[in-house]
């Protein structure tokens, strides 16, 4: 007889979660690095610039998480079945789609970067500054796109500590070219992007190493990789997590846009408190993560059983992180706030808005969690209908609420929307856990 919560599930969701949580932490140290340089720098419109440019790159790049999450699915239950074939083929296909998808961005990108910052809007000094961020940055986009790809392999497999290797050795180029161009040459936001172009463009030589085994371990054919009933299959669940991703970056752009409607100080206030989010969301997503490919590789296995195991062990697991991260900004917000920003105006805004992001964790955590186990499930139609609703409910709460409150009130309807992304998935859950008890078992 199982117990609710599996001892041995937990010590693989840990073994699992922890190099991830590192992995997906490295990812704020990089944004952190920039927010920090930039609050430093001669005006807020630096920082607003570069966070109106960051929400620009989020819109483009997040909307082709598709790549990340599902060739994770995909991999992670190929990997359960044993199927080596079928993960180099999936391996391949999505760093076909990175390479078509980046180049169509470089060739679109004025458009692009014209039309976002017009509809973002801020002062005519912080659209001068995301301005020179964007014609920079955009030529990471085919790097963006095949780490994308190439982390979706590497979870699939459950290679951890590759992917912590992959995310280090950008970090390291990124510390390295953005210090040296901001503080020694005095580069400026132009500094900052740079060094983050050079650092995703250095992740994917170093990622393309790190999955050149699965790809030539089988051999494969271009009618293969371009085999009709699988292409559909992969379409289909890409527009669908296409469409999902879409929702998100959009909720994200929204608070943005009304956030620069406040003023300068309050976008760059809003900008900081968003990146302390992120460190929390990257540290709950090596959970999400590690839910992804258990729960991906049980189902290829077809074992109900471990599925339901994993699922229990990784939520109490990911619960106890998100306590952990409120009670950290509760009591260190300030001093991170300070750590930031020299400018007195930017710090006064977020230590008042500080405790709307200290509640963010413990309300987030679940759809992060549930996340994980729709994309290990491949389930996508189910993590798109969940998004929409979240973000109707997060525009009309936001439009109602900051009338009245201000920057309170977006900061409430972006807790809503974080509770519905999590409500409107749990309740699709025992449907999806019914759907695997008849599923075949396999020997």
């Amino acid at each position: 007889m199982r117990r609710w919560v599996e001892p041995e599930e937990t010590k693989k969701v840990l073994r699992l979660a922890f190099p991830l949580i590192l992995s997906n932490l490295t990812q704020p140290v990089l944004i952190a690095t920039d927010t920090i340089l930039a609050g430093h720098q001669h005006s807020a419109a630096v920082m607003g610039g570069m966070s109106v440019g960051g929400i620009f790159f989020s819109t483009i790049f997040w909307s082709f998480g598709f790549l990340r999450m599902a060739t994770t699915g995909l991999v992670a239950q190929a990997y359960g079945a044993r199927d080596g074939r079928a993960q180099s083929l999936h391996a391949a296909r999505a760093l076909l789609l990175a390479l078509g998808f980046g180049t169509a961005i470089l060739l679109m990108q004025q458009p692009l970067i014209t039309l976002a910052l017009h509809f973002l809007g801020g002062s005519a000094e912080v659209e001068a500054q995301a301005l020179v961020y964007c014609h920079v940055l955009i030529w990471s986009a085919p790097a963006v796109l095949a780490n994308y790809a190439v982390l979706g392999v590497l979870l699939g497999r459950q290679r951890a500590r590759s992917a912590l290797v992959l995310q280090a050795a950008m970090q390291v180029v990124n510390l390295s070219v953005a210090i040296w161009l901001v503080v020694a040459r005095h580069g400026g936001i132009a500094g900052i992007a740079t060094g983050t172009l050079a650092a995703e463009w250095a992740g994917t030589v170093v990622g393309l190493a790190l999955i050149a085994h699965t790809l030539a371990e089988h051999s494969l054919p271009w009618r293969a990789i371009l085999h009709g009933p699988d292409l559909l299959h992969l379409f289909t669940l890409n527009r669908d997590i296409f469409l999902r991703t879409l929702c998100l970056v959009a909720a994200f752009a929204w608070f943005t846009r009304r956030g620069a409607a406040s003023g300068d100080a309050v976008l760059a206030a809003n900008a900081i408190l968003l990146s302390f989010q992120t460190i929390a969301a990257y540290g709950l997503d090596g959970f999400a993560n590690a839910t992804e490919a258990l729960t991906g590789a049980a189902i290829g296995a077809g074992d109900r059983a471990r599925f339901v195991a994993v699922l229990r062990a990784s939520t109490i697991c990911a619960g106890l992180t998100a306590i952990a991260f409120t009670l950290f900004f509760a009591g260190a917000g300030g001093w991170m706030i300070a750590l930031y920003s020299d400018q007195a105006a930017v710090r006064a805004e977020a230590l008042r808005y500080l405790p709307w992001l200290a509640m963010l964790p413990i309300i987030a955590v679940w759809g992060y969690q549930c996340d994980g186990v729709f994309i290990g499930a491949t389930r996508a139609r189910d993590l798109r209908d969940s998004m929409m609703i979240s973000l109707t409910g997060f525009l009309a709460g936001s439009i109602v609420l900051s009338r009245w409150w201000g920057n309170d009130g977006l900061w409430f309807s972006f807790l809503c929307f974080m509770a519905l992304r999590g409500l409107t998935l749990a309740v699709r859950l025992p449907r999806l856990v019914r759907s695997l008890h008849d599923a075949p078992q396999q020997s």
